[in-house]
């Protein structure tokens, strides 16, 4: 589906993912923009129980194509991430356990398959209307029966460990103080006989992944390269590997790593992960998250994380540049990136609770009802529950500990700090006892810490 001035999908996913970088120029001109169907794929180890939004942007990659009638592959490495990626890494993963990594596997499975049904869904509300097939892999399904004599019998002849000494990802850590331990040091064989394997068994020429990926990615096309001229020496099958000579090349697309406005890494080993999983990240938070996106940025993220229609995005920041601080630009952005990770709907759900909390100028402080504001909340998951006797008739700084978990003495502080609030006006608190008198319709107490920590609880 070609939009206003594009002649080719290339054109148009390259102008929402900018930055792509392509491991050839065939890719461009014998591929992308030829207009033929190709499969693709995109991989993650299942070293968390989620993805994080660091994931997101190769699998957003994968959803343009995807949305545009190309087919997708989305694989868990379950053999992989028992060895253990060094790539962007100065120091050796911990080893996890089974049931762990078990649990992770069926997790990571479940969100890719739920991106790309949620992402269409997405789409469809944009005007996409002809998708390709998306299938899911598991790595460990072809890794379980081969032995390391067959692998290296049949693979590690095409394989030239100069090429390996010289990866980024390897000579890095060869020169760093830890080393690199062998497990670390062949992940990217392994990740190179993936490709392979997707490329005879599922016509994948294609692979994409971040940045760091590159090392691996580009393993996967030489011994793609390597194995294609062996056959086509052979002018045969070979019983070995199985397969007849493929006619396509093999490619790799990269696209950055997402970072913080300080150009630190985001993601799980930093830290600073914003999860997928509604369980970890609600997506009231999700949506705060990205309402907090820079200026300096959002016209970026707009392209990046969303599709909104390319066109409509300058005429967006146009407006939002009349009056920056109401932050237009980037509630459009919250609201679609809900929509795109927990369905649609979810944006709507988030800006409701938001105008609740944090009405701007332009909202007048809208009024709602305590049912509407409770069923908001309870639906996302954001709302506590006390009986009666836990706050109406104690002291503040009790009610504040049950609620937070916080100390009777750090709710104190807090309070003659003059940093807790009650209720729409944002009274501020004082020491002393809590009446019916502080509750909205008898049922309702809304508490605030600071300048953005919210407690909306149900006194029942």
């Amino acid at each position: 589906m070609l939009r206003g001035k594009y002649s080719s999908i290339y054109e148009q996913i390259f102008d929402y993912c900018a930055l792509l970088t392509f491991s050839s120029e065939l890719l461009e001109s014998q591929v992308l923009q030829s207009g033929k169907k190709i499969t693709l794929y995109c991989g993650a180890d299942p070293t968390a129980q989620s993805l994080h939004l660091g994931n997101l942007i190769p699998l957003l990659v994968l959803l343009h194509f995807y949305i545009r009638g190309h087919n997708v592959i989305s694989l868990v490495g379950g053999a992989t991430g028992v060895v253990g990626d060094p790539s962007g890494r100065n120091t050796e993963r911990q080893q996890m356990v089974d049931q762990t990594r078990e649990n992770n596997i069926l997790r990571i499975q479940h969100q890719m398959k739920q991106f790309i049904d949620q992402g269409w869904k997405y789409a469809v509300s944009k005007g996409y209307t002809s998708p390709g097939t998306a299938v899911r892999a598991n790595n460990a399904d072809w890794w379980k029966d081969m032995s390391m004599l067959h692998f290296l019998g049949t693979y590690g002849r095409h394989i030239r460990v100069s090429h390996m000494l010289a990866r980024e990802s390897v000579k890095n850590r060869l020169s760093s103080e830890q080393g690199i331990g062998f497990n670390e040091f062949t992940y990217q064989i392994l990740q190179a006989y993936d490709f392979w394997h997707l490329y005879k068994t599922q016509n994948c020429s294609v692979q994409v992944g971040g940045n760091d990926q590159w090392g691996n990615i580009t393993a996967g096309i030489d011994l793609i390269s390597r194995l294609r001229s062996f056959l086509k020496e052979k002018n045969e099958s070979n019983e070995a590997l199985s397969e007849k000579p493929a006619e396509s090349d093999a490619f790799g697309l990269t696209v950055p790593l997402l970072t913080t406005p300080s150009g630190e890494k985001f993601g799980k080993s930093a830290g600073n992960a914003v999860w997928i999983d509604r369980d970890l990240t609600k997506p009231y938070d999700l949506f705060q998250y990205f309402v907090q996106t820079p200026d300096s940025v959002v016209e970026q993220y707009l392209k990046l994380f969303t599709l909104i229609p390319l066109e409509e995005i300058p005429d967006i920041i146009q407006e939002h540049d009349k009056d920056p601080e109401l932050r237009l630009a980037q509630r459009r952005l919250a609201s679609e990136v809900a929509d795109l990770v927990h369905g649609i709907g979810s944006g709507k759900r988030a800006e409701l609770i938001s105008s609740i909390l944090f009405p701007t100028p332009s909202q007048k402080n809208p009024q709602y009802s305590s049912s509407e504001i409770l069923e908001a909340f309870e639906n996302e998951k954001l709302l506590h529950h006390c009986s009666r006797v836990q706050v109406v008739g104690n002291q503040w700084r009790s009610v504040l500990a049950t609620i937070t978990g916080k100390s009777k003495s750090e709710c104190s502080r807090m309070i003659k700090a003059g940093g807790v609030y009650y209720g729409f006006a944002r009274t501020m608190v004082v020491e002393g006892i809590l009446g019916e008198e502080h509750l909205e319709d008898n049922q309702l107490l809304l508490v605030r810490l600071g300048k953005s920590k919210y407690h909306v609880i149900k006194v029942e």
